[in-house]
């Protein structure tokens, strides 16, 4: 089938591991002809938000990604904010694809995929959203004027087009319903997800990377990773896990710390020969890290991580946000009021014969829930 990924609401990253780029490669190794419209905007080397020139490559997922420009007759700085781009009919006319997944609900362009399945009805037209109240609205100005006046009506405008809207979150779906007005009939649950590891890849990964940290069989190996920032509360899982005196628990923290937290953060794991600050990990080095571990650690915001660990069979404890709901059935705790970060500790130490069945359990959520490979066909029928 002819695939088009519309990334002009959001940014295309190249070669990164985003649900966009996950969906695309896999659409792509699927034997699919693939291609990328998406805006200029994009993440340099340095982290920070850039703008390339308008483009067309061959993208590092195996796709043809065309790189478009903002209108010219707005200022660049109000023309990104509406989304409004050159060429994007122009490019679907040329590719005629049969299958359209728009990224993102915000933009003008919104409009531009509806008009074009209106002249191609046979087309399957789906959109994406990632919004949600932590990442978006967060001011006056952009929840009154552009979500609600703006890219609000723009949706709803487009609806009758779209098959369906695809939620990464519960929390997604209750911010489209209440700030887009879109009935919650026309909304689907389409998490962010990963690549369930096969048990014999990762029995033989696990054994390697655990003799290479030096671990033993009954060491229990917790994992917090990301950029720690206070919003993932590093600090309060350190203080908890050093409360804990269990001699086979080991806590391996991938990432970076933030300059808010790093001094205080540095001394508690000084404290503690347990454990262990890696640094940052590329991708590959942290699912590695994930295969070996037992339980991975979020008490703090939310991060796709939490899916790839469950696809490397770690149970998992994690704030208790409805968005979270989806993922606990048996494998793992909840921190809230009742149930503190130190509680949990104490649970896990008296519950150790009971991880490798919470093990499996997040593994069997994985494979049939987070696998990109059966994700990127659902937007296919």
């Amino acid at each position: 089938m002819k695939i088009a990924h519309l990334c002009v609401s959001n940014f295309y990253i190249d070669g990164y591991s985003y649900q966009e780029n996950e969906l695309i490669a896999e659409h792509v190794r699927q034997g699919h002809e693939v291609k990328v419209i998406a805006s200029t905007e994009t993440i340099g080397k340095d982290g920070k938000l850039t703008y390339v020139k308008p483009a067309t490559y061959m993208g590092e997922e195996g796709a043809i990604v065309h790189r478009l420009d903002y209108i010219k007759w707005l200022p660049h700085k109000i023309a990104r904010k509406l989304r409004i781009h050159v060429g994007v009919y122009k490019k679907l006319e040329e590719f005629r694809p049969e299958v359209i997944l728009f990224h993102s609900l915000c933009g003008w362009e919104l409009l531009t995929v509806a008009r074009y399945k209106k002249a191609f009805p046979d087309v399957l037209l789906y959109a994406d959203s990632h919004e949600d109240w932590h990442n978006s609205a967060r001011s006056f100005l952009s929840r009154e004027i552009l979500h609600k006046r703006y890219y609000g009506p723009i949706l709803r405008r487009a609806l009758p087009q779209i098959e369906k809207l695809l939620c990464i979150s519960l929390e997604t779906m209750d911010f489209v319903e209440e700030v887009y007005r879109v009935p919650r009939e026309r909304l689907e649950f389409f998490p962010l997800a990963g690549h369930p590891v096969p048990n014999s890849t990762y029995k033989k990964t696990r054994k390697m990377i655990r003799n290479k940290l030096g671990l033993k069989d009954n060491n229990i190996m917790f994992v917090q990773s990301g950029k720690q920032t206070k919003r993932k509360k590093l600090i309060e899982s350190l203080k908890s896990f050093t409360a804990n005196k269990d001699p086979n628990f080991r806590l391996y923290i991938a990432g970076v710390l933030s300059d808010d937290i790093k001094k205080e953060a540095e001394e508690l794991i000084a404290k503690d020969d347990r454990v262990k600050f890696l640094g940052w990990k590329k991708a590959d080095e942290l699912t590695e890290l994930l295969i070996a571990a037992d339980v991975y650690l979020q008490p703090g915001t939310q991060s796709v991580t939490m899916q790839n660990s469950m696809c490397a069979h770690c149970a998992i404890i994690i704030d208790d946000v409805k968005s979270h709901a989806p993922y606990l059935k048996g494998n793992g705790w909840l921190i809230n009021k009742n149930n503190s970060l130190t509680n949990i500790f104490k649970d896990v130490s008296k519950r150790k014969v009971e991880l490798a069945k919470m093990q499996e359990i997040s593994y069997k959520i994985a494979k049939d829930m987070l696998d990109y490979s059966i994700l990127a066909k659902r937007v296919l029928y």
